[in-house]
């Protein structure tokens, strides 16, 4: 599932395709989720996007 755009979206909706995208699976050894943000909560990393302040791929190539 892609990320909704900023333009065609509400903050509720952004909101909800990074928490479920990135929800913590509980098994740090097998997902590896925090160790792409640096230890940071995604909920956090994507504030800008939530907030619809800048482009969810973006941020996404800040980290890769």
């Amino acid at each position: 599932m892609r990320p909704p755009e900023i333009t065609h979206s509400t903050r509720e909706e952004r909101y909800q395709y990074i928490a479920e995208t990135f929800r913590c699976r509980h098994n740090c050894e097998l997902c590896g989720i925090c160790q792409v943000y640096g230890g940071k909560e995604p909920l956090i990393v994507y504030e800008d996007y939530i907030e619809g302040k800048e482009d969810f791929y973006e941020i996404s190539r800040r980290y890769r």
